[in-house]
């Protein structure tokens, strides 16, 4: 099964949170945020949306940075997701 996005809605995959702070404290599961970084999965098709013309400007594989509450959250066979539009990614992270 995988999930389609429909309009302009993205598909995120959290990228996996640090344990450790930079100065070498670790976290306890409580204390970490989750991060608000992902992977895009899956991307809409774009189109119209509200009378206005929506192009998708992220694809799959880029790393991007979200609002943080943004989304839906979507557990389908044993994987988190975060569907997004893509009005609440806020950047496209570069190598």
């Amino acid at each position: 099964m995988k999930l389609v996005p429909l309009g302009d809605k993205v598909v995120l995959k959290q990228l996996v949170a640090e344990e450790t702070t930079k100065s070498g404290i670790v976290l306890p599961g409580q204390a970490k945020e989750k991060p608000q970084q992902a992977e895009v999965v899956a991307v809409g098709p774009g189109g119209m949306m509200d009378g206005k013309e929506v192009t998708m400007q992220v694809k799959v594989g880029d790393k991007v940075i979200y609002s943080k509450y943004a989304g839906t959250e979507v557990k389908l066979e044993e994987e988190e997701f975060i569907v997004v539009k893509q009005n609440d990614i806020v950047a496209i992270v570069a190598d």
